[in-house]
């Protein structure tokens, strides 16, 4: 990689991310992070727009959640998300503005995006943090991550190259409250996009049947375990769920016996969730594991097991087997719902 010059490079930008034509709450959490490094740095804040006609609303809501500043790019071939397409674009504008530090979200689409860009700009990366902080004095990003299998939390910089890039968990941070008067400009950027031609042929959209909504999203999470027993059993999980509002996720044992499609794995090698209340059911608690859900504010915790490692981050555990208390959680919670809970 070749050295630049740091001192040339200034602004924190984060990359926001549209879903079906809408910003999606990682745009907004990932404002939460920028803000407070960007203060620290005392420097702009930005957040770069890749979309096809997004309203302008949401774009002021990005001004209203923290954003100095709002690039937008905005053409029908961003209608969807092309990887190299986005890096090539996103690599122009770093190239023309300068920016110091580039944040997105560690989700599929930001892990798929930034190490692309970064490989393009000849930059570092460091993917997955759980902690960002800055040292205003070298202005050095400190990114903080999970190591050898989450057993150690190593802080890693970028002291020679620049833009500084990482991503972060997908709701490690709730995003600021809106300040309705908060002034911000939003630049619509001009780039000959017809030109560019991607290797990538987008052929559909295939949403995942056996859940309503992605599980890093949901705030009520039910997941299951190997002391689930049998694939058949998620059902009483996905009836839980259903009560609760919730999504389903699971530990990589269950998947890795094709009990639930990975799209529910939850852990390093899954997805990272930070839902109001988790509950746990037959989830012995690997490192792995807890990795990806350790920051959700309300742990309950159901294990036959009283050694189990998920009771060390639980708020409420429960000694038991799985498969016997679930039933009676949701036959507890249908009679409250139904104004029966004394038949409970």
């Amino acid at each position: 990689m070749k050295k630049v010059n740091r001192y040339d490079h200034e602004g924190i930008w984060t990359i926001a991310e549209i879903r079906r034509g809408k910003l999606v709450g990682v745009s907004f959490e990932l404002l939460a992070w920028g803000r407070k490094l960007a203060d620290k740095l005392n420097t702009t804040l930005s957040s770069v727009v890749l979309g096809s006609k997004v309203s302008r609303d949401e774009l002021r809501e990005l001004v209203e959640r923290g954003a100095d500043r709002v690039y937008l790019i905005d053409h029908e071939k961003l209608s969807v998300f092309i990887p190299d397409l986005q890096a090539r674009i996103l690599k122009k504008l770093v190239e023309d503005e300068k920016p110091e530090i580039i944040i997105a979200s560690a989700t599929t689409t930001g892990r798929t995006l930034m190490p692309y860009l970064a490989s393009l700009l000849g930059t570092g990366l460091t993917a997955d943090c759980t902690d960002l902080d800055v040292d205003p004095e070298r202005r050095l990003l400190l990114q903080t991550r999970p190591a050898i299998g989450g057993n150690v939390m190593a802080t890693i910089i970028t002291p020679d190259h620049r833009p500084q890039m990482a991503t972060v968990r997908p709701r490690s941070r709730r995003p600021l409250r809106r300040e309705v008067n908060r002034r911000g400009e939003i630049i619509e950027v001009k780039i000959e996009i017809e030109s560019l031609e991607s290797k990538y042929k987008w052929l559909d959209f295939i949403p995942d049947e056996t859940s309503e909504s992605p599980i890093q999203e949901a705030d009520v999470i039910i997941a299951g375990g190997k002391g689930m027993k049998d694939g058949k059993n998620f059902e009483l999980l996905f009836e839980l769920a259903r009560l609760l509002n919730g999504a389903v996720g699971a530990s990589r044992s269950a998947v890795d016996m094709g009990w639930i499609p990975y799209s529910h794995q939850i852990g390093l090698s899954g997805k990272t969730v930070s839902p109001r209340l988790y509950i746990a059911f037959g989830i012995s608690g690997a490192v792995q594991h807890i990795a990806g859900m350790s920051s959700s504010e309300l742990i309950v915790s159901i294990n036959k097991d009283p050694d189990a490692n998920i009771f060390r981050i639980s708020d409420f555990g429960i000694i038991g087997d799985a498969l016997e208390i679930l039933p009676l959680m949701i036959r507890k919670i249908k009679n409250m719902v139904e104004g029966n809970d004394e038949v409970g």
